[in-house]
């Protein structure tokens, strides 16, 4: 791509994407910290699991724009339309060379080559609550929003560093807009400086957490343990009537927090490192989330959405083959693999995600790519399965959330009676929590994780929520047991990084 005059037109301002590969080595969370100092920091990734999730970790911050929607506004998707439409590439066919900048003034390498396919080179990062499918269906508000978080915020970022896990390489992306003085070697500058700075960084390892040290007394929580037990029959009561088969029911815990976020972060991508992990900084509040789960990818005019339903507990091996640990792992993975109730669940969201997919894509294209598979996280085991199709040629990114958020895996079947609910049955909004985390590129390209294992800091407070999928035949204690073992790795991390631990 060749650098030059942008040009002008009345109804979007134009861009071009410049990328350059850069031969350099970076410590991962070295760059993490530099960019937490920056404002409005975005990262996505910056750890091994990318490798096998979307391949390609980002950092980025100082937005050029910040688009919110709030509460108590109207037409989020007209207003998004909109704001989405702002900025448009001028030549769609933008992967290539920056051939003008010929000088290697840094000593970093000089661009070649063309960026690989499926990176995001530049656009929108952000995210979108879960309550904004109450402006998709129509379904009562009777939860208590008391974090007052934006519903969508979502920054529009001219300038990034991207790195390939698969190839080990690392690219300066810098978009050129439309009637603005700075150029694209600017911001590769800016760039190639923070990338010098955090060479100079050395980030400690994380502390290790103790999981059975949790005390739930310091813990507060959105409900008691009675409250939840009576709910879960409540739910059953609703599966037993045919309402629903399932629903996806959670509870919010919520603890002091002193240190910085970025910390958690750290701590998160180390001990407990996810394929669509995300660091936000909103200003008055950050997200850290180590979720597993895809939303949806859009790549090329294809769409994918990858849902999990099943997990079972890995033990990492920290020297050798340990015989126990290999045999409780084998367990663990046959356990889940022959789950008939597990099998059951997915297959519902399955179904669900193959009817969201039709909404939206070309007649006959829709289709379960990956049935049913069990893979291995560093973790956990997850049961999951990839539905995709091929988007018809007028569907926009408001059109596929209209049809698809909030995903299937964390609502439950049918969708919009889950939905009410969940709404009935859970007394703080989620918020973020189920929601998605991710990007919009400028070129139409996306990515967006489900939102789970996710905490919210505001307030020197933290908060984490945890749920799991509800059936006939669960046992409502088991049930509040699964949700207590998912939050103790989340308040494990929170309380290791505590200035006060």
């Amino acid at each position: 791509m060749t650098a030059g005059a942008v040009a002008k037109t009345d109804n979007h301002i134009l861009c071009k994407v410049h990328c350059k590969e850069i031969s350099t080595s970076i410590d991962l969370p070295a760059l993490s910290e530099r960019f937490a100092d920056l404002k409005s920091a975005s990262i996505l990734g910056g750890n091994p699991a990318k490798a096998d999730a979307d391949r390609f970790s980002y950092w980025a911050a100082e937005p050029k724009e910040i688009f919110e929607f709030k509460t108590g506004q109207k037409d989020p998707f007209g207003k998004l339309y909109e704001v989405l439409n702002k900025y448009k590439l001028l030549d769609s066919r933008f992967r290539g060379n920056d051939k003008e900048d010929k000088g290697n003034h840094t000593g970093l390498g000089q661009p070649h080559g063309v960026a690989p396919t499926g990176m995001f080179c530049g656009g929108w990062i952000g995210y979108f609550s879960y309550e904004l499918g109450k402006y998709i269906e129509k379904l009562p508000e009777t939860t208590i929003d008391d974090l007052k978080m934006p519903l969508i915020r979502l920054c529009f970022y001219d300038r990034l560093i991207a790195y390939d896990h698969i190839e080990g390489t690392f690219w300066l992306i810098a978009l050129e807009l439309q009637g603005e003085t700075e150029r694209a070697q600017d911001k590769f500058a800016i760039l190639e400086e923070l990338v010098r700075e955090s060479q100079t960084i050395r980030i400690s390892e994380p502390k290790l957490a103790d999981l059975e040290r949790i005390d739930f007394s310091q813990i507060r929580c959105n409900m008691d343990k009675e409250y939840y037990l009576r709910t879960i029959d409540k739910i059953k009561d609703y599966i037993y009537d045919g309402e629903v088969y399932q629903i996806n029911f959670s509870q919010r815990f919520e603890c002091e927090y002193d240190a910085e976020a970025i910390n958690l972060y750290h701590w998160q991508n180390h001990y407990n490192p996810s394929g669509y992990a995300t660091y936000i900084d909103g200003g008055n509040f950050h997200i850290v989330s180590a979720s597993p789960e895809m939303f949806v990818t859009i790549n090329d005019g294809f769409i994918r959405t990858k849902p999990i339903k099943g997990t079972r507990r890995r033990i990492i091996e920290t020297s050798g083959e340990d015989p126990q640990i290999k045999e409780t792992n084998t367990n663990n993975f046959n356990e889940l693999l022959y789950s008939e109730k597990e099998r059951a669940e997915l297959n519902m969201i399955i179904d669900l995600e193959r009817n969201d997919v039709a909404k939206i894509c070309k007649p006959g294209t829709r289709k379960v790519t990956q049935p049913r598979t069990i893979e291995s996280y560093p973790t956990v085991f997850h049961a999951v399965a990839t539905v995709a199709g091929e988007l018809r040629s007028e569907i926009t990114i408001c059109d596929i959330l209209k049809a698809m958020f909030p995903g299937g895996s964390i609502t439950g079947a049918p969708k919009i009676r889950s939905m009410e609910i969940i709404d009935e049955t859970e007394p703080t909004a989620r918020g973020v929590y189920t929601g998605s985390i991710g990007f919009i590129g400028i070129d139409g390209s996306a990515c967006l994780n489900i939102g789970i294992r996710t905490i919210i800091i505001t307030g020197r407070k933290a908060f984490a929520q945890t749920g799991g999928g509800i059936v006939a035949d669960s046992d409502p204690r088991a049930e509040w047991a699964e949700t207590i073992t998912k939050a103790r790795a989340l308040l494990a991390g929170i309380r290791s990084v505590m200035r006060r631990a």
